[in-house]
């Protein structure tokens, strides 16, 4: 079970609170101890040595006359300096005083007075009649400094447990102090860390972050995040396959971007603050189409993202569309052409009209079989072949007049791509020229090809309105349209399409008076096998 933010800082606070509490209490008590044993040590030696001293004491222990005086005098000692006992002994260790007046004349009790009756000072811890206690020991010298007797001075040690007592007595209430206000402090750290993670828990974090690092690396979309400081922070395996593509080095993350890649426009987009979408760059030699747009938190500007796609993989998806859509619109042309022709033909059978009906067909059989004649025994490509008799249909729905001229024999071409590009280029030149004759009174559109040595030529005539000579130059931008939003991408995509053909676009028109086309490309022809059938 997954423990919560909050749970884990409050139980790590009191974990660190009591572990510091008891290393505090096993410290200070050893400090107490040992400063309260220095300190009844010092005591007892000094009552000892001042009692030692003591005319009393010396002439009670030379003369029996005066042994009564030190018992009273050791028992106002006692009283005065709050000792345990002070005991007066003489050289055979028999004492002369002592709390209980009853033990006074018997032998000291706890063997650790042999070494002053020697003459010598000494300390001890021992344990004797009153109890365990702390024990000095002075000897006591008469005026020829003879020793005479010895004093000791006990200090009970319960002092000393009393004190470690009340010092654990403190350390706990404080540590019930600080444990209480470790979890009071705990809660708001662990609410406000949580208030900066969204409310999230770690584990939700984690997540979300895996789960965002699988779908960053699974888009087929190339992306790169920039920080403030214009410092690649984030690079996607599609981008990396990209980079190495157009020679770029490994993974970028960490270095500046203007130095892994200094026409990347993030910089700019970081400054205005403004998205730039659709736009094409060329890195290297590959061509790709970005978007950039700034990441702006609080109003403020914190960075900035770049998603791109290789602009071929962009372009091969267009020509399918453009393609299938084509397509599309020449099926559904021949579809309503046909169903017209039908029509016709079941007016003129009802009508009993046999007469007619047979010159109706004979004249639509021979129609059809000279226009399929025109197209598919010069054209050879059947996708192309198709196409152009599809546009023809599209015109006669449209009521234009589409003729075609085939001056020489096309062969297909040996790579498939460039009948796409083709069908872009054709696709778009006959639509412009059908849609300019919808004012027109006279309404045809003329299409000539002609292949000469792997150089295609293509001229498409139309009798419409013509365009303006100030528009020339302008009608091949992206989105530039005189029909409305939304438009403004043929010729464009025609430009592109015999750019890629490594062809040319001319235009010649006179306002009022229609407009010409021609467009030239290379066209490498496919192999002929032994059939003379292209392979």
């Amino acid at each position: 079970m997954q423990l919560k933010l909050s749970t884990i800082i409050i139980l790590f606070v009191c974990i660190v609170v009591f572990i510091s509490l008891v290393l505090t209490d096993l410290l200070i008590s050893k400090t107490i101890n040992e400063n309260i044993e220095s300190s009844i040590e010092e005591k007892a030696k000094i009552v000892s040595r001042t009692v030692a001293h003591s005319t009393i004491v010396k002439q009670g222990l030379q003369n029996q006359k005066h042994e009564e005086r030190i018992q009273e005098y050791t028992l106002d000692i006692q009283k005065s300096a709050e000792v345990m006992f002070v005991v007066v002994m003489d050289m055979d260790g028999i004492r002369k005083s002592h709390p209980n007046p009853e033990r006074i004349g018997k032998h000291f009790v706890g063997g650790d007075e042999k070494d002053v009756l020697q003459g010598k000072e000494s300390l001890s811890i021992s344990e004797g009649t009153l109890g365990k206690s702390v024990r000095a020991f002075s000897p006591v010298y008469d005026e020829n400094d003879r020793q005479v007797g010895a004093v000791a001075v006990g200090i009970s040690l319960n002092r000393v447990e009393e004190a470690l007592n009340q010092s654990h007595r403190n350390i706990l209430v404080g540590s019930i102090i600080g444990i209480f206000f470790g979890i009071i402090g705990a809660i708001f750290i662990a609410r406000y860390i949580k208030r900066i993670l969204f409310g999230l828990e770690p584990i939700a974090i984690a997540k979300i972050l895996e789960e965002r690092n699988t779908m960053l690396q699974s888009v087929h979309e190339g992306v790169v995040a920039v920080n403030k400081d214009t410092t690649v922070s984030l690079v996607n395996k599609s981008a990396l396959t990209i980079f190495n593509k157009a020679g770029l080095g490994s993974d970028p993350v960490g270095l500046p971007i203007k130095d892994y890649m200094p026409e990347t426009g993030l910089e700019r987009v970081m400054e205005t603050g403004k998205s730039e979408l659709d736009e094409e760059q060329t890195i290297n030699g590959v061509s790709i189409l970005v978007n950039r747009v700034p990441l702006i938190v609080n109003n403020e500007v914190v960075g900035a993202i770049s998603t791109f796609r290789d602009k071929t993989e962009v372009n091969r998806l267009a020509e399918q569309l453009t393609g299938v859509k084509s397509y599309a619109e020449a099926l559904r042309a021949q579809s309503h052409e046909f169903m017209n022709k039908m029509h016709v033909i079941l007016g003129l059978v009802n009508l009993e009209e046999y007469t007619r009906l047979e010159r109706y067909i004979k004249e639509l059989v021979s129609f059809r079989a000279d226009e399929v004649n025109t197209v598919s025994s010069k054209v050879k490509d059947p996708a192309l072949a198709g196409f152009i008799m599809g546009k023809m249909s599209y015109a006669r729905e449209k009521n234009v007049l589409l003729t075609v001229d085939c001056h020489d024999f096309i062969p297909e071409p040996g790579d498939p791509s460039i009948t796409h590009e083709l069908i872009t280029v054709i696709g778009n030149l006959l639509d412009n020229s059908i849609e300019a004759m919808a004012d027109r009174d006279v309404k045809e559109v003329h299409l000539e090809l002609s292949y000469q040595k792997g150089q295609l030529e293509l001229i498409v005539t139309d009798t419409g309105n013509g365009i303006p000579k100030e528009m020339i130059e302008e009608i091949f931008i992206k989105g530039y349209s005189s029909k409305g939003e939304g438009r403004g991408y043929g010729l464009f995509l025609v430009k592109e399409s015999l750019d890629k053909l490594d062809g040319h676009l001319y235009v010649e028109s006179k306002e009022g008076s229609g407009t010409t086309m021609i467009a030239q490309a290379l066209y490498t022809e496919g192999k002929m096998n032994d059939q003379g059938v292209d392979s």
